[in-house]
């Protein structure tokens, strides 16, 4: 049988990056945009002598939308779940739940095929090895500032938070993260965050950005937002969540030096030498805020301070 790009990246979505064993049942869920992905990793899994099902529901409305109540049953009884859909489903207690039974997950949000056959083909014990050392770097870190030609200047403690490491690798129990990979992050603390930051990449949903979006941030929250088009769309975006979606959920820094910038924020905050920063929930990163949206923004060019320390310089690690 003659494998297409699809095929190999499905493969080394189950097997290598999920660790599939001989025994375990495999659960795809997806939607009708999101089909031809979800049946190409069902097929392999099958094809590669797994028990796999197929879960087709309806496309969520928003990033963090709790699926069915079906689905999130379905969830507890599979040993490794991918999801490839819309909206994602990496922020839901659908996710959560299942992760706290020892389930693995793997989320797809907004996939492409491009983007599905770019980023599955990437080293990932390269990408690991980093993201786990930036991780580690973050555990140690009570500040965290950035800076950007773009007027970015924002400040966040992280202090008791955990760096966290999304490594493209999900074989232990429990382990869960976004397919493709590659990013180091953490929930800075509630309340604490000051300072501007410009997004000039892309951002969840909207896309690529024309005209920059900037967010002034105090005590935490996101109190302004200005801009164009794409800022009018961010502000109606958040405008049912209240202050909890404009919480400052979380500050990632891109690992994965196979992903480009595209568009699509799967695959736009994995890419090296960019940031991200989030608005609203953070629960799933170790953090107190609990609400149905999580959006990030790219930032281009950064330059990253842990603590004192520069570890990122104008987009160029330096670690």
């Amino acid at each position: 049988m003659r494998l297409t790009k699809l095929d190999k990246a499905s493969r080394i979505a189950i097997r290598d990056c999920m660790g599939a064993k001989p025994k375990e049942k495999i659960l795809v869920i997806t939607d009708e945009n999101k089909r031809e992905i979800g049946l190409s990793l069902h097929k392999n899994a099958l094809d590669l002598g797994y028990e796999s099902f197929l879960l087709e529901m309806k496309s969520r409305e928003f990033n963090g939308e709790e699926p069915p109540g079906l689905v999130a049953e379905a969830m507890k009884l599979a040993d490794v779940i991918l999801c490839p859909t819309t909206k994602s489903l990496t922020h839901t207690n659908a996710r959560r739940s299942a992760a706290a039974l020892g389930k693995r997950i793997a989320t797809f949000p907004g996939i492409t095929k491009d983007t599905m056959i770019r980023g599955l083909n990437a080293d990932y014990k390269k990408i690991s090895k980093l993201t786990v050392k930036l991780a580690k770097m973050m555990d140690k870190t009570k500040t965290v500032r950035v800076t950007a030609p773009n007027g970015t200047d924002i400040t966040m403690s992280l202090e008791g938070r955990r760096g966290l490491a999304s490594k493209g690798l999900f074989h232990k129990k429990g382990e869960s993260g976004n397919l493709p990979t590659g990013e180091a992050f953490a929930a800075p603390v509630e309340g604490k965050t000051e300072g501007v930051f410009v997004v000039d990449g892309s951002f969840a949903v909207i896309g690529m950005i024309k005209t920059p979006i900037k967010i002034k941030v105090e005590k935490g929250l996101a109190t302004e937002i200005s801009g164009g088009k794409e800022a009018k769309q961010l502000i109606k975006m958040l405008s049912s969540f209240g202050k909890k979606g404009r919480n400052i959920a979380e500050i990632g820094i891109g690992t994965n030096d196979s992903a480009k910038l595209s568009g699509l924020l799967l695959e736009d905050e994995k890419v090296k030498g960019t940031v991200h920063i989030a608005l609203g929930d953070n629960k799933s990163m170790g953090g107190k805020v609990n609400v149905p949206i999580h959006v990030d923004g790219v930032i281009l060019k950064p330059t990253v301070y842990f603590d004192e320390k520069i570890i990122m310089k104008n987009g160029k690690l330096l670690v």
